[in-house]
């Protein structure tokens, strides 16, 4: 299992090539695994506790050993026994992207050794680049821990066939080759880049004979694949059990088309690079469940207070509890979530997301100023039937264009349709034009973004 483990986890993800490659890390993920098998089914009480242990430690490391925090405390006459709860973390400043890059230096923990120090950046897919800090050999394999954890729900085991459509390139575009497999041939890695008209009927005849029993993707990527297979009246692969999405936001019209296609259960979680905040959806319901054992989340209005209230809508500031080397306390994430007071039925005592919105660079800004989100669009509707690709772009408040890849049986009148359609959506105080162009490129990370937004928005827009 040990050996499964270690090349699983430099196959998974392109932030992963240099995973769990020592022994002592398959250790660390040993023993937080161990822990969140039990862990998942303490009372509130229970995590509580855990959650104020685990956040007195470190707060007592970061002003210790942390130039940055330290200097922080001092700052506000503060002590880490003033923090006694996640509540009274409020008596801390927010850390921003741009704070972390001026400070990087002094964030890093004086009492690890340089060799500890695994030097990660963020791609700046929806907004700034961002460099930080993992602690080698020990951060992946605890993300890998709590990342098996929620997999368990929907039953997959690592011996499991999986495909993999997560933004890799298997090889250049000209040498026919779109797949490799992995992890003793038990992974099928397919290459997003290359998944056209021509070649998708390759890919799903080679999905069908491999014979999966997941199918891990960014959920842009197998929208592909899933609508090619309704339109052409393509059966759902019989041997898969759920769909595993991630590191995009799930829109309900993609988790619609991606059941309706694969026939299958659609399972989401919600994480970032920084490793602030993993949440993720359960047997039960789609309801997003935080680790209590991974971060302290918050939810900020524009008063930068918390939210109040059913269905209230803030940003997502959380504090990491598992990476000491480069610690992260009240980060601004810049994502969008709404909380709910629900409990699960699946009996975890988790706090919970009733839906993640995405980023702040994921909203439409109206004339007036006004900001729309892009989840509660409908690009199921008619006006999208002969549309192959489409791309929406922003940088004039109350101007938005939608880049379109047609199909040859687009008309004038799915044109004006399209209009129509998204004007209904979006209200009279958004002008749409649509522009035609011949393809519509993927991030460098493989990624798909709906929404390209060039105006600077802010929490307090909301």
């Amino acid at each position: 299992m040990k050996a499964d483990l270690l090349k699983w986890a430099s196959h998974a993800n392109p932030l992963t090539l240099k995973a769990l490659t020592l022994v002592p890390s398959y250790r660390v993920y040993r023993e937080m695994y161990a822990l969140l098998r039990q862990s998942r089914w303490w009372s509130r009480e229970e995590l509580a506790a855990y959650q104020a242990r685990a956040l007195s430690c470190l707060l007592d490391h970061a002003y210790e050993n942390v130039p940055y925090y330290h200097r922080v405390f001092e700052e506000r006459g503060l002590v880490p026994g003033d923090i006694q709860t996640p509540g009274d973390l409020a008596l801390l400043p927010f850390l921003t992207k741009e704070i972390v890059q001026a400070n990087l230096a002094d964030l890093k923990a004086r009492n690890y050794p340089e060799a500890a120090f695994e030097y990660v950046r963020t791609s700046g897919s929806t907004g700034t680049p961002m460099g930080f800090y993992y602690e080698r050999g020990v951060s992946r394999a605890k993300e890998w821990a709590f990342m098996k954890t929620q997999w368990d729900r929907v039953g997959y085991c690592f011996g499991d066939r999986c495909v993999i459509l997560r933004g890799h390139v298997v090889d250049t575009a000209s040498s026919g080759t779109y797949w490799r497999r992995a992890l003793f041939g038990r992974w099928l890695i397919m290459s997003s880049h290359q998944m056209t008209e021509e070649t998708l009927p390759a890919y799903i005849d080679r999905i069908r004979k491999f014979r999966p029993r997941f199918i891990h993707a960014y959920p842009s990527t197998a929208v592909i694949l899933a609508r090619y297979m309704r339109e052409h009246g393509i059966e759902p692969f019989p041997t898969v059990k759920a769909v595993l999405c991630g590191s995009e936001n799930l829109y309900p019209w993609q988790r619609s088309l991606l059941a309706e296609a694969f026939g299958c259960r659609v399972f989401s979680w919600y994480g970032n690079s920084e490793q602030t905040v993993l949440a993720g959806e359960c047997e039960e319901s789609t309801h997003y469940h935080i680790f209590p054992e991974y971060s302290i989340v918050e939810l900020i209005g524009r008063d930068g207070l918390p939210v109040e209230g059913p269905g209230a809508m803030g940003e997502v500031v959380a504090t990491n509890l598992t990476n000491f080397v480069c610690p992260l306390i009240r980060y601004r994430t810049m994502d969008v979530a709404v909380a709910t007071e629900k409990q699960c039925p699946c009996g975890r005592q988790y706090p919970l997301l009733e839906k993640v919105e995405g980023r702040l660079q994921e909203f439409i800004v109206t004339r007036s100023g006004h900001l729309i989100s892009v989840t509660p669009i409908n690009y199921e509707s008619g006006a999208f039937e002969n549309i192959r690709q489409f791309q929406m772009y922003q940088e004039e408040m109350g101007e938005l264009i939608m880049k379109v890849v047609r199909k040859p049986t687009y008309t004038e009148e799915d044109t004006q349709q399209l209009t129509r359609e998204l004007r209904w959506q979006l209200g009279d105080e958004v002008n749409v034009h649509v522009r035609f162009v011949d393809e519509i490129p993927r991030t460098r990370g493989g990624k798909f973004r709906y929404l390209i937004q060039k105006l600077p928005i802010s929490i307090g827009d909301l």
